[in-house]
C-alpha cells in the first residue's frame, strides 16, 4: 500500500480510492476502497464538499505530474546551481578548517601553544558558513572520512556548538565563545598516543582510565594562553560531565554544570556517534538522537530538544507542539537537509482531536513550525493512540 493525499479536483479516472477524509456525512460513496472506473463517479466527487481524499497509487493511477514549463525548468535550474553554490561554499570552509586544525594540533603535540588568530579565523569562518546556510556546512561535516575524524571532529562540535547558540538565541559575543569552546574541547587528546584512541576494541580499565585524563590535560593546555574565553577552559574541562553527576573529572550534577558545557556534551557525543571511526561505523542522525534521548541522566533534556530544532531531526513519535495551536506527532524524524514530516493531530486551542493532516515542519517563522515537546499525558493521549498515528501515516513518509 502506497497512499497519497490529493485535492478533490485532482481526483481522474482510474485511481483507487482508499478512503474520503473529513466528516463521513460529506461522502458521496458508503464504501471504501475502490477504483474509479465510471466518469459518473469522478463527478459525484467533483460536486461533494470533499475537500481531500487518500488514494493508493500501488493499485491504481498515480496524479500525473504537471508539464514543466520553460519558467519552471529555468527555476529549477537555478535552484541547483544555488545548491550546488552554498555546497562549494561550505566545502572551501571545511577544508580550510580542516588544514587549519591539522596545523594547531601538530604543533600542540610539539609542546607549542595553540596560535589563537588560527582559532579566531575558524571560528568566524565556521560562524559565517552557519548564518549563510546551517544545512550546507553540517552536511559537509557529517562526510568526514575516517582519516578526517582527528582534526574535522573539532571544526564539526564547533559548528554545532555555534549552531546551538544561536538556536537558544545567544548573543554574538557568546555564541563566538562557544565556537571557540567546541573548537578547542578535546585538545588535550594530543597528549595521547593514536594507538589508543583509535583501538578497534574495547578498552581496558587501565586504558580508559587513561583516556580520561585528556580533559583535565586540555583545561591545563588552554589555561597557559593568553585570551582564551573561560568558555572554553570549562568545556575542555567538563564536557564529560553527567546531569546524573556520573561522569567526569569531577561528577558534576545538573545545575553545577555549566550551559557551555551541557551545550559541549550534547554537541561533542552526537558528532562522535554519527562519524565513522576505526572502530564503529556512523549512526544515522536520527537514531543517534533516539538513543540520545534514551541515555536517560546523560544530557539536559531541554537543552537537547532545543539541539534537535537547531539540526531540524527528531525521533520518530515524538509529540509536538506546532505553532499554529496544534499538536503532531513526528513521523519522519528529518536529517541535514530536509524537514521532519509531522501529523498533525490536536488541537490545544479547542483541546480535541482533529482531522489528521501530514504537514513539513518549517522553521521559526512558519505556521507549521515545531515550538517545542509535549508530554502527551498532560493533554490524555495514550501511547497506544500515538502508535497508531505513526503507523496510519507511515506510507506517507
Amino acid at each position: 500500500m502506497t497512499l497519497r493525499r490529493i485535492q478533490r479536483d485532482q481526483i481522474r479516472l482510474g485511481m483507487y480510492v482508499h478512503a474520503f477524509e473529513g466528516s463521513w456525512f460529506k461522502h458521496p460513496f458508503w464504501r471504501r476502497g475502490f477504483l474509479l472506473e465510471r466518469e459518473k463517479d469522478v463527478e459525484t466527487v467533483l460536486a461533494s464538499e470533499i475537500e481531500t481524499l487518500l488514494i493508493d497509487i500501488s493499485k491504481g493511477r498515480n496524479l500525473s505530474p504537471l508539464p514543466v514549463t520553460g519558467a519552471q525548468e529555468a527555476a529549477a535550474l537555478e535552484a541547483e546551481a544555488q545548491h550546488d553554490e552554498r555546497m562549494a561554499a561550505a566545502t572551501e570552509v571545511v577544508n580550510r578548517s580542516r588544514e587549519t586544525m591539522r596545523g594547531l594540533l601538530n604543533e600542540a603535540r610539539l609542546g607549542k601553544g595553540v596560535r589563537s588568530d588560527a582559532v579566531v579565523s575558524v571560528v568566524e569562518d565556521v560562524t559565517a558558513s552557519i548564518e549563510q546556510n546551517r544545512h550546507a556546512l553540517l552536511k559537509v561535516l557529517r562526510l568526514k572520512t575516517k582519516d578526517e575524524y582527528t582534526y574535522l571532529h573539532s571544526v564539526a562540535v564547533c559548528a554545532l556548538m555555534v549552531n546551538l547558540a544561536r538556536q537558544i538565541g545567544l548573543d554574538d559575543e557568546t555564541t563566538a565563545e562557544m565556537g571557540t569552546a567546541g573548537l578547542l574541547h578535546d585538545i588535550g587528546k594530543v597528549k595521547l598516543p593514536d594507538a589508543l584512541l583509535n583501538k578497534p576494541g574495547r578498552l581496558t580499565p587501565d586504558e580508559f582510565a587513561l583516556v580520561k585524563t585528556h580533559s583535565m590535560q586540555g583545561f591545563q593546555m588552554l589555561q597557559e594562553i593568553d585570551g582564551i574565553p573561560a568558555a572554553a577552559l570549562d568545556v575542555c574541562q567538563h564536557h564529560h560531565e553527567k546531569i546524573d553527576g556520573t561522569g567526569y573529572p569531577h561528577g558534576l550534577q545538573a545545575e553545577q554544570i555549566s550551559l557551555a558545557a551541557r551545550m559541549g556534551a550534547i554537541c561533542d557525543v552526537y558528532d562522535a556517534v554519527t562519524s565513522s571511526r576505526p572502530y564503529k561505523e556512523a549512526w544515522p542522525p536520527v537514531d543517534a538522537i533516539t538513543r540520545m534521548r534514551q541515555w536517560i541522566g546523560h544530557f539536559d533534556a531541554e537543552l537537547l530538544f532545543s539541539f534537535m530544532l537547531s539540526i531540524g531531526v527528531f525521533p520518530v513519535g515524538t509529540i509536538v507542539q506546532l505553532s499554529n495551536d496544534r499538536l503532531g506527532v513526528i513521523i519522519e524524524g528529518g536529517r541535514h537537509a530536509a524537514k521532519p514530516k509531522v501529523l498533525a493531530f490536536y488541537s490545544t486551542r479547542r483541546r480535541k482531536f482533529t482531522r489528521t493532516e501530514l504537514v513539513i515542519a518549517g522553521d521559526g517563522r512558519s505556521s507549521d513550525a515545531i515550538l517545542g515537546e509535549v508530554d502527551p499525558k498532560a493533554w490524555d493521549i495514550s501511547q497506544e493512540r500515538i502508535d497508531r498515528l505513526v503507523q496510519l501515516a507511515t506510507p506517507w513518509v
